[in-house]
This record gives structure tokens, sequence and C-alpha cells, in this order.
């Protein structure tokens, strides 16, 4: 057996002890672009993006690290499992959060550990890293990730380990040391096409990629200003994000649900009140939601977003508490959510 570089095994050893549960490494082409650059650009192209021109305008950097990151070789890829098991139904007026949210930023909570990661990397082998991040700047992960192997793209353009999970975070380290690069996995979908009858609104066209305008996860978090009508509905009681695409993968192994998360990964709000959340302002919501990704969709969007729910749900209950939350937001002069609540009451 061929002996473990000895860059790759600091890497390996010390991402094991952070909590990562696989590394794997893609090659960076020096003069050309990020693998699987084809289907970004189909992307853009097709206008999948919605209103994130964030994705086309960080376009190049993203495809072609060496842009930012000339001395870049190779890039290490990791994954940060965060599934854990579901937290009762509670229902009556609650809206449903996506299991990523429940707790802590994993943008602190994996970022640290991968900033870590990088320090012990470097002291080890100095230069050796130059970039790190997890979903935190320009970077194609996913592209990468399906390149190393550390999973594949399934139909509904998530990256999956197979037979295992697909609730994972990607971090990646950009290494200046051309490592010896891992096989990619390959298609493991087959005929399998779950996902794409899960999805309550159609975002996903069965090929691996996604219509951001009808994701119910872009609609609820970065979709600015009303939501379709048509739609509305179809969001169902999903207040932040949603998890139907995963849910329905067979890949999605529910013996591997687990609680044995680090403490900040907690399910502290996996179902949220809507009625308090409709009449809470801008300060009261922003702070009860410090530190977590729901302050992502900011205090105008959750309670828009609430509105929907509840208009979903539709009880009298529901009715009582959208009329409570219209006249909460006539007397603060919040006219976003005072359109919203009407919209619902119809």
């Amino acid at each position: 057996m061929q002996a473990m570089e000895p860059l790759r095994r600091t890497l390996t050893l010390e991402a094991a002890r952070l909590g990562f549960g696989e590394l794997r490494v893609a090659a960076i082409p020096h003069a050309g672009e990020a693998p699987d650059a084809e289907r970004y650009d189909r992307m853009l192209a097709e206008a999948r993006h919605a209103g994130m021109g964030w994705l086309e305008e960080t376009r190049d950097v993203r495809l072609r690290p060496t842009l930012h990151r000339p001395a870049a070789r190779s890039v290490a890829v990791l994954a940060f499992r965060y599934s854990q098991l579901m937290p009762p139904d509670p229902g009556g007026l609650t809206g449903r959060v996506a299991s990523y949210a429940w707790g802590r930023d994993y943008h602190n909570l994996v970022g640290l550990r991968l900033k870590h990661l990088a320090g012990v990397v470097n002291a080890a082998h100095p230069g050796s890293v130059a970039w790190h991040g997890i979903d935190s700047g320009p970077a194609w992960e996913r592209g990468w990730a399906a390149a190393a192997g550390l999973g594949f793209t399934g139909r509904n353009g998530m990256m999956i380990l197979p037979g295992d999970t697909s609730y994972f975070f990607v971090g990646t380290l950009y290494l200046t040391h051309a490592l010896a690069p891992d096989a990619p996995l390959g298609d493991h979908c087959g005929s399998c096409r779950r996902c794409v009858s899960a999805c309550p609104t159609g975002a996903l066209p069965g090929d691996g990629s996604m219509d951001a305008g009808r994701c119910i996860s872009y609609l609820t978090i970065e979709h600015r200003g009303a939501i379709d009508p048509a739609l509305r509905p179809l969001l169902g009681r999903w207040l932040f994000g949603c998890d139907d695409c995963q849910e329905a993968c067979p890949h999605v192994r529910a013996d591997r649900r687990t609680a044995d998360l680090p403490g900040d990964f907690a399910a502290r709000h996996a179902w949220i009140p809507l009625p308090a959340l409709l009449q809470a302002d801008d300060r009261a919501l922003l702070d009860a939601f410090e530190g977590t990704p729901l302050r992502r969709a900011g205090p105008a969007r959750l309670r828009r977003n609430a509105a929907i729910v509840l208009g979903n749900i539709g009880t009298s209950e529901a009715r009582q508490a959208l009329e409570a939350g219209l006249a909460s937001a006539r007397a603060r002069g919040d006219a976003d959510t005072e359109v919203a609540c009407a919209d619902a009451l119809g």
C-alpha cells in the first residue's frame, strides 16, 4: 500500500479529531476551470439563480480559484454532518425550520473548526493552506466535492454520501501542494426520482439542477418582497428553508440520524411559534435569533413567512393570530407585515 503523503496524513488526523467525517482531495487545473463548470454556467444562462446576483458576479473567482489564490494546487474538501433527530411536531400555530438552522450558525461553529485545522496544517507544513472557507466566500464547494469523491451530485443538486446522508456541510481548504487527487464516485441515483416528486413547488428538473425561483429555501430565506400567490400554499408550514427533497432520498438513512452532536447544534429552533413572531419588532427578532442562521432572512421576511404559514394552516386560531399581527403591524407602522397579514387573511 502506498504511504500517505505527510500533509494528507496531518489533514486526515486533525480533521477527524475536529469532527469532520470525511476528507477527499481534488486537483486544481492551474490554467483551467473547476470541474462541472458547465453546470454552473447553465444555471446562470437559464437564470435559475433567481435573485442571487452574486452567483453571477463572482462566477470567475468561484470557478477559477487561481485568480485570487495563484499558489493553489489542490482542494481538500471535508464533510461535517449535522443530521440529528427531528423534535416532535408541537402542532398548533408553529412553523417549521430546515434542520441545518436548528442550532447556532454553522458558519461560526464549523468555520472555527476549519480555521483551526488550517492553523494546525500550516504549523506542521508551513504555507500549505492558501485559503479556507465553509460557504463563506466565492468557492464552488459542490463542484470540488463531486470531483474529489466526497459525495455525488444527486437529482436534487445536493451532495450525497451514498447509502448514508446528504445532511452535511462542505468545507474547503485550498492547498499550495499538489496532493494526489481522489476519484469521483459517479452517479448513484439511477432511475430514482423521489426527490423530484417530493418537491412541493416543482423546483427540481431532475438533472441535478434547481430552479431557485421556485425553491422553498430560496423563497423563504433569500427572496425579497412578496412571494408569488400561486406558490404560497405550497410552502405548507415551512417558515425557513426546506428539507423535503432530502427527506425523500433513499440514501438518507434514518438509522444515521443522531442527536450526538456538539451542544451548540442542539435543536432549539426546529419549530417556531408564529403569533409571537408576527408581532415582534425588528430588534426583538434580531435578538431572539442572534448567532443563528435564521438571521439571514431578516425580520421582514420572517414575519412575511409567518403570515403565509398561518394562512396555510387556515384554522380560526390562525386567522385570529393574523388579525392580531395585522393590528400590531399597523400600530408600529410596519407596512410590509401589514400587507403580508392582509394577503394571508384574503
